[in-house]
């Protein structure tokens, strides 16, 4: 095995983490919330009504991008199969990354423009989810079978360990806490304004920053398979994708493993995308709690994905990937049935326990590690998985019908969490349809073998 390639591929996790760590999840979707509840709290008055519109309208933004994506990601695949050239469609949907990224700066704390932060939110999205496409189709090149899950499961924990140490530097040199401090009491670096909440919204331009830092030793070291280089034909590509299709319907474990995973990983991005909108408006948490919450969780996730990895090349990915669903399905019925007050209808201490965090608060941060963990474990040992339905000439399609199997639905969760939210004016009842996608996703796993099919 070439090690240094290999220590390229997985540069790419930790440049493109921290879009999913600080972005997605724990910094910018917790103060788009605030922003956005606040807003339209001026409008209406009712703080909760606020809180659900402000749900609502970050999952129709992860919707849009959703549909784009699952559109797109067989169709570029196809064609960058046929063309045999990957590289340079990463470096395109990386400059999307970036630009989408470094553009969330421009969220105002007063008068904001959240139709445009949406819309920019939603072109890093795409940028990131079109490369990892791309990169993920290398992986079958880098090393034999056996060791793909290895290899996944440590390219996860080491992103993850990227994503805690970006935001580590993110609490404790920009973002300002409700003292004006970062987190380690000192100003935002740079002169960033407090009162502008300018240190917080620096972390679009840092996460955009980090990204093409980092990805350098991903183009020096990482270089294409040698192949026939052709060129672009897209009748071709689409030809061969859809005799693709049409041979799902001869290949039961492929087809019911991108049913599983279309419903499994779609869950679980929408679990990511709202889990910080949720700490924000149902437990009104602030920023820099989130961010901290955001530190634990991606350090259970580096662990649990190296520790995935291990587990998924000693017994194979599906048992991984059922006892990790089985743990996110039970943390969106605990999220679903607590609030501040109680729990499942029990009511909870009312005076803080540890520190100045209540027994809800405590509680989520045990959710969050174990989304982290379960999640990062999960999507190494689903990759993994996909790596044994397909075969290294035609890794990019297969992969992107992957991404579709991910992203066919990826608009419909955000959406019927906004739908089940506009009409129930409650954001953890939204929360429940997570729960229905994450246990269709196990029933379908009876049908995939463990050791996957090959073209038939």
């Amino acid at each position: 095995m070439d090690r240094k390639r290999i220590w390229g591929w997985w540069f790419f996790d930790w440049a493109s983490q921290p879009f999913h760590t600080l972005l997605l999840t724990f910094i910018f979707s917790v103060y788009f919330a605030e922003v956005a509840q606040r807003h339209f709290l001026t409008i209406g008055g009712d703080l909760r009504l606020a809180g659900s519109q402000a749900q609502a309208l970050w999952g129709y933004g992860l919707s849009v991008a959703g549909i784009i994506i699952a559109l797109c990601a067989p169709i570029l695949g196809a064609i960058a199969d046929t063309s045999g050239r990957r590289m340079p469609w990463i470096r395109f949907f990386s400059v999307l990354y970036v630009a989408g990224a470094a553009g969330l700066w421009w969220l105002m704390p007063q008068q904001p423009a959240l139709v445009q932060a949406v819309v920019l939110f939603g072109i890093g999205l795409i940028g990131v989810e079109f490369a990892t496409i791309f990169t993920n189709a290398l992986l079958p090149g880098l090393a034999p079978r056996d060791e793909i899950g290895r290899l996944s499961g440590s390219g996860y924990a080491f992103g993850y360990l990227g994503g805690v140490l970006s935001l580590a530097v993110m609490l404790a040199l920009f973002q300002e806490t409700p003292s004006g401090k970062t987190l380690i009491g000192i100003d935002p670096l740079f002169g960033l304004d407090p009162a502008a909440r300018e240190g917080t919204r620096f972390v679009g331009p840092f996460v955009a920053i980090w990204y093409v830092v980092f990805m350098i030793p991903f183009f020096l070291w990482v270089r294409e398979p040698r192949g026939p280089r052709q060129p672009i034909r897209i009748g071709a590509s689409m030809r061969g994708l859809w005799a693709l299709i049409r041979s799902l319907r001869h290949r039961r474990s492929l087809a019911a493993w991108l049913a599983s995973s279309m419903l499994s990983r779609d869950a679980l991005n929408a679990l990511y995308g709202f889990g910080g909108v949720y700490a924000g408006t149902v437990l009104g948490w602030p920023v820099f709690l989130a961010g901290v919450f955001g530190v634990v969780s991606a350090i259970a996730a580096a662990l649990v994905s190296w520790a995935g990895g291990r587990a998924d090349r000693a017994w194979g990915p599906k048992p991984v990937i059922i006892a990790t669903t089985l743990i996110l399905t039970g943390v969106c019925v605990v999220v679903v049935g607590m609030d501040r007050q109680t729990l499942f209808g029990m009511a909870l201490p009312p005076d803080p326990v540890l520190g100045r965090l209540h027994v809800p608060d405590l509680i989520f941060f045990l959710c969050g590690a174990l989304i982290g963990g379960a999640g990062g474990a999960l999507q190494a040992a689903s990759r993994t998985l996909m790596v044994r339905h397909t075969t290294e000439e035609r890794a990019t399609e297969g992969f992107g019908l992957y991404a579709l199997s991910g992203k066919a639905t990826a608009f419909l969760a955000p959406l019927l969490v906004a739908l089940a939210t506009d009409a129930s004016g409650n954001q953890r009842i939204g929360i429940s349809p997570l729960i229905v996608l994450f246990i269709l996703s196990i029933v379908l796993l009876v049908w995939v073998k463990p050791d996957g099919e090959v073209e038939q």
